[in-house]
């Protein structure tokens, strides 16, 4: 691919700890829980825990891909990149745009409950009211789109502020629930077997929605340009941002199932969570998760903005779509342009969404889209770990299971509960997830036939391109190589 990028965004803002505070907000555990709980409580019942626990061993093969592929290539566009220079251009911009998305419908699933959260903390029955969300929670994405104009230092800032406090609650809740007296049902290991569940459909389908729990500690590779030590510290954050979600969500889908009755979660759907803290701590409880999981969605909204702009941002240097999108702020040295077209496309989604039905609705239409799209890019990237490696899988047993075996396992899993779960979804679900890939063809041909570098890659070869030292240009873009050793497992 050609090196000509003009303008980069600016190197060595992050470190390991503020890098690995973003993978696990990108996950957004109390929003998941909050948002997710009803979907996939109404997929699987008390098989819940299983399919977090189930869909978390894949998932880390695929952050292992993730790790081993941004020590060999350093872009803001990460699998985008990485696909394409292993398996095809095509799959790579597919993978691209399928991130690209899946944080595009996310900002709509996002921004309700940031909305509705902000007014439970006042009166719940403003909570309910779709429109009010809608308006409360894109004045949120507005503050959010404005601290990632500003940079990722002021960005990285917030997130610890709005990070710090939600995990604290969520902690002390976690502990609380241990020692809760009343319950709606005994806890049962069978939660954490195969046998709640309907058939493998019904694994697929439950998978699919613990894939969107997961989704969003990949922030970290798309932040790879602006992190100092990038080739190790994004992909180690991944890895720990998925272990300490999963920890986060087994607790509390665990207490769920003790705690509250199927019809508490029919009728909290938008906000399990809430109800779920009320009856561990009546009075308070309600309140302080209430705002978890306003911290965690609005924390959200910023890493999403950050994942789906340096994704645009890397296209438009690549000139795979609009070159303006490659431009980068001359004060702030963020993707400005891509930042603006983001926030009125999500801006035009927020109105359209109040047509669509409840902030209940939404959510589940939404989560199952983009439980789609994220399956398409996660799985293309784990095979295309494995095909840059291909020459040094054979040189350790840890190059072997952790950069070739698990990352497959993991990239097989994602096309297997992709094309399974077809069966079980709405019509509406398979048509936004589907049809928001397929919109992607339009683009990519025809950048193609602009004759686009992008198109005729460099290919990635871990034993060609070895481990080297990235040296930014001028600005913090990624142009020369300095070749050191090989990349060796962990």
């Amino acid at each position: 691919m050609s090196n000509n990028r003009g303008r980069g965004l600016q190197a060595n803002v992050l470190g390991t700890f503020d890098t690995v505070v973003m993978a696990v907000a990108g996950s957004a555990p109390a929003y998941s829980l909050a948002a997710t709980t009803a979907v996939l409580v109404s997929a699987v019942g008390l098989a819940s825990p299983a399919a977090l626990l189930y869909c978390a061993i894949p998932m880390l093969g695929i952050a292992l891909a993730f790790s081993y592929l941004s020590r060999i290539d350093v872009n803001a566009g990460a699998s985008y990149s990485w696909v394409g220079r292993t398996l095809h251009p095509f799959l790579g911009f597919v993978s691209g745009w399928a991130l690209v998305i899946s944080a595009t419908i996310f900002m709509v699933a996002g921004s309700l409950p940031a909305g509705s959260m902000t007014l439970a903390l006042f009166d719940q029955d403003l909570a309910d009211n779709t429109a009010l969300s809608t308006l409360v929670g894109a004045g949120w994405f507005l503050v959010m789109l404005f601290v990632v104009l500003g940079g990722a230092r002021l960005t990285v800032r917030a997130q610890l502020v709005m990070s710090g406090v939600e995990l604290a609650i969520l902690a002390l809740f976690a502990v609380l629930a241990l020692f809760h007296s009343g319950s709606a049902r005994a806890f049962d290991w069978s939660w954490l077997g195969f046998g709640h569940f309907d058939g493998v459909t019904g694994f697929a389908s439950g998978a699919l929605i613990a894939a969107f729990y997961y989704w969003g500690w990949d922030v970290t590779s798309n932040l790879s340009e602006e992190t100092r030590n990038s080739r190790r510290t994004t992909g180690l954050a991944g890895l720990i941002g998925v272990g300490v979600v999963f920890l986060l969500f087994e607790v509390f889908t665990i207490a769920v199932n003790v705690i509250l009755s199927s019809t508490q979660i029919q009728q909290n759907e938008a906000n399990v969570l809430a109800v779920l803290g009320e009856e561990i701590w009546p009075g308070w409880g309600g309140k302080l998760l209430i705002v978890a999981v306003m911290l965690s969605t609005i924390a959200t909204l910023e890493t999403t903005l950050i994942q789906v702009t340096r994704s645009l941002f890397a296209m438009g240097r690549d000139r795979t779509m609009p070159s303006a999108l490659g431009k980068v702020h001359r004060r702030w040295n963020t993707p400005w342009v891509a930042i603006a077209v983001v926030g009125v496309v999500a801006l035009a989604m927020f109105i359209a969404s109040n047509a669509l039905g409840t902030v209940g609705d939404i959510l589940s239409d939404a989560i199952s889209a983009i439980g789609l799209q994220i399956a398409v890019y996660y799985g293309l990237t784990g095979l295309a770990v494995v095909v840059a490696y291909r020459r040094m899988l054979l040189k350790s047993v840890g190059n072997f299971v952790l950069g070739g075996l698990w990352p497959l396992f993991g990239a097989l899993f994602m096309f297997w509960i992709f094309f399974e779960s077809l069966g079980e979804l709405s019509t509406s679900a398979i048509a936004i997830g589907i049809g928001g890939l397929a919109a992607g063809l339009i683009p990519m041909f025809w950048y193609w036939r602009q004759g686009s570098d992008y198109y005729r890659p460099d290919k990635l070869d871990a034993a060609r391109t070895v481990e080297a030292d990235y040296v930014p240009d001028g600005a913090g873009g990624t142009n020369s190589l300095v070749h050191e050793g090989l990349p060796t497992d962990f």
